[in-house]
């Protein structure tokens, strides 16, 4: 989804000028791997919000340029700019989970397109298909959920149990989290980036 509450401009203006802020970000593009430069498309919806290519890069970039093998999962993947990356950089499988039919739709034409056979999409609710699951079974899983949502805590708990010993959590908020506060969740730390309104954190389990 990777919505966030509209700031009080956006929610102010006039619908001309919401239609142009929103059609500037109207596509994200693959930065790198097998489909570097691809783009896709931002669905006219109020408050998607994909990742920007700035953090993205820089995640990418702490993770490793290759993903090759990895086993992946966006419980909240939107444009599916995330679990795309991951693809598009040799992650083995990639589940790609969203509520909204149209964005459910849109994500599988990407998939079609790309031929991206180790790209699963499922309409289904990102929280639950964590909760189910197998215990440190995946190496990396993406926390992007609506800013305004109580999606956070719920879907950190899910990931905790579910990322392998040695993987890794991204946790995209509006606010830093402490290792305090992730220490319940069995997570910890590893890295951090604040890029405007958007603090990006890399986390791993405690050992």
């Amino acid at each position: 989804m990777k919505s966030r509450t509209p700031t009080p401009d956006r929610a102010s203006s006039a619908k001309p000028v919401l239609e142009k802020r929103h059609k500037g970000a109207g596509e994200v593009r693959i930065i790198g791997g097998e489909w570097r430069r691809t783009k896709l498309p931002v669905a006219l919806k109020p408050g998607l919000r994909p990742t920007p290519d700035r953090v993205r890069e820089t995640l990418f970039n702490w993770l490793g340029q290759s993903l090759v093998g990895w086993r992946c999962v966006d419980p909240f993947a939107g444009t599916g700019a995330l679990g795309l990356e991951a693809a598009s950089r040799g992650a083995a499988h990639v589940l790609l989970c969203e509520l909204d039919p149209a964005l459910v739709a849109q994500l599988s034409l990407q998939v079609t397109r790309l031929k991206a056979t180790q790209v699963e999409v499922l309409r289904t609710d990102g929280v639950a298909r964590l909760r189910q699951l197998s215990a440190w079974s995946v190496d990396l899983i993406f926390i992007d959920p609506p800013f305004d949502g109580a999606l956070f805590e719920p879907a950190l708990q899910a990931a905790g149990k579910a990322v392998k010993a040695d993987g890794f959590v991204y946790l995209e908020a509006p606010l830093a989290w402490t290792d305090a506060q992730l220490e319940p969740m069995g997570l910890v730390l590893h890295r951090h980036l604040k890029a405007g309104a958007v603090h990006a954190h890399l986390l791993r389990r405690i050992a």
